[in-house]
């Protein structure tokens, strides 16, 4: 089952002294993060939905103006707190996937079905995507995310089609 709520990123610190927070973000991109109108964090458990008054990018880092934080004494103690997002705020574009949907999809050969394993971490390079593939022995393989080796993702299934360059598999016992 799809999580409902993504990690989006941490609050780091504070930026000036109106409240506005800065904001390390764990998406592609602070641009992302920015289009969202309101943002959760987690308390006892419990998702709470916090307002977005106002985002900007800064260098790497997002400033968000929360609902209800107007001053750099009500943002410094939440240096820290992880900010999550609604899955049915955001939309992707066809083809990308949020990494915590990968991690777990079974790996399989398009041409023989051999299972290869599942996808344990993903690495962002800058030129493509780099999948970890963690076989049943423990192995670890990197695959490249280019479309001539992975061939179709289905996450609701839990399986991705590949069809990899040779040595990427292959290994000498």
């Amino acid at each position: 089952m799809l999580q409902q709520y993504l990690e989006a990123g941490k609050i780091v610190g504070t930026h000036g002294v109106r409240g506005e927070l800065r904001v390390e973000p764990w998406c592609d991109s602070p641009a992302f993060l920015k289009r969202f109108k309101t943002l959760y964090w987690k308390q006892n458990g419990t998702f709470i939905p916090v307002a977005v008054r106002s985002a900007r990018v800064h260098k790497n880092l997002l400033l968000v103006l929360l609902e209800g934080i107007d001053s750099i004494e009500q943002g410094d103690p939440l240096r820290g707190r992880v900010l999550y997002l609604d899955r049915k705020d955001a939309r992707l574009p066809k083809g990308r996937f949020f990494i915590a949907d990968l991690l777990g999809v079974e790996v399989f050969d398009a041409d023989t079905d051999q299972r290869y394993g599942k996808v344990t971490e993903v690495f962002q390079t800058g030129a493509n995507d780099v999948y970890e593939v963690t076989g049943d022995d423990g192995r670890k393989y990197l695959l490249p995310v280019v479309e001539h080796i992975v061939l179709d993702t289905d996450i609701e299934g839990r399986r991705m089609t590949v069809r990899p360059i040779k040595g990427i598999f292959d290994h000498e016992d």
